[in-house]
């Protein structure tokens, strides 16, 4: 299906050339590597741009509906079993290792935020191409977060409201309004426009994930801009706790895969769904509905450019796992 942020890719471009997913999953973390680093440079230069964040959420979630087919949620009905696991893992593993993590680093509140909100947000895009890369269930994955991002409206306000406790106040209605209008709206028309022009879709389909990257990048730039000196100030401290939160994500993904029965290929995906986490809406919600606190949307940023990495060092090694060390 869909980039966390930052592949929005489904079978059509999945079942293309290994060769060009390699190339995607190497682009497009260096070009959000880019961006972070231009924003770092000049921030005024892309602080005017904040308006526009909630309108390219808007456009990367309509590019994933694009690239949904009714047989995505087939396997509601074949496999309901895997892709149970995976949907309640995701939002029960990532809240609970984000707030655990805000307690063990003694976080400030306004970053404990924003690292509750990443972990509370809904399965990154880029998981499918992550999935297909490390030989994992690609059908599974693109079902997995179809189904987590349905349900975001919902869990992602709820969790997030019970988490944060009295470290801040969050309007859990008006979050869930939010994610109606930049998620669900858009990943439906999306899905429509598919169903009813399926044919002319399919031609744009290999250029949605860089459109998807593009809007990924945007968000970055101004999430960044706004929050440099915090970054040099609390910068390894924020990396700290993402990089822990998202390998954590990856083993208990695992993990819960394996105790809900799946094979060894079905619990690959369910590592990744869980690990992968949709940044660019948590960063989105950040600048949203915490916009005092700027620095809350921080860890999404830098989840954003993290787990693009390190998704691809695990499709690798799952690969090597997978072929007794050759890749």
């Amino acid at each position: 299906m869909s980039t966390s942020d930052a592949v929005t890719t489904q079978s059509p471009v999945l079942s293309s050339e290994d060769r060009s997913a390699r190339i995607a999953v190497t682009v497009f973390p260096l070009l959000i590597l880019a961006a972070f680093a231009i924003a770092m440079i000049t921030p005024d230069t892309f602080k005017p741009l904040a308006p526009g964040v909630n309108w390219a959420l808007g456009v990367i979630m309509f590019g994933m509906g694009l690239t949904l087919t009714l047989p995505d949620f087939g396997l509601i009905i074949k496999r309901p079993l895997p892709v149970l696991v995976g949907v309640v893992a995701q939002y029960l593993i990532m809240p609970l290792v984000g707030w655990a993590l805000c307690y063990v680093f003694g976080l400030p509140d306004a970053v404990a935020v924003g690292v509750i909100l990443v972990g509370c947000a809904p399965g990154g895009t880029a998981s499918n191409v992550i999935s297909y890369l490390a030989k994992a269930d690609v059908a599974l994955s693109v079902t997995m977060t179809s189904i987590s991002t349905l349900l975001a409206p919902l869990m992602t306000p709820l969790l997030t409201a019970w988490l944060v406790g009295n470290r801040m106040p969050v309007d859990g209605a008006a979050m869930a309004k939010n994610i109606l209008l930049m998620v669900l709206a858009p990943v439906l028309g999306g899905f429509i426009v598919r169903f009813v022009a399926g044919k002319l879709v399919e031609k744009i389909l290999p250029l949605l994930p860089w459109i998807s990257v593009f809007g990924i990048c945007y968000v970055l730039l101004v999430v960044v801009s706004g929050s440099v000196n915090k970054i040099l100030t609390s910068g390894a401290l924020i990396i700290a706790v993402v990089i822990c939160h998202n390998l954590l994500g990856y083993l208990f993904g695992y993990l819960a895969g394996r105790a809900g029965r799946g094979s060894d290929k079905a619990s690959r995906t369910t590592a990744i769904e869980v690990g992968m986490q949709n940044s660019a809406l948590a960063a989105t919600l950040a600048k949203t509905h915490f916009a005092s606190t700027p620095e809350t949307a921080l860890p999404a940023a830098v989840f954003s450019v993290w787990h693009n990495l390190s998704g691809a060092l695990l499709a690798m090694f799952f690969r090597r796992w997978k072929n007794g060390g050759q890749a």
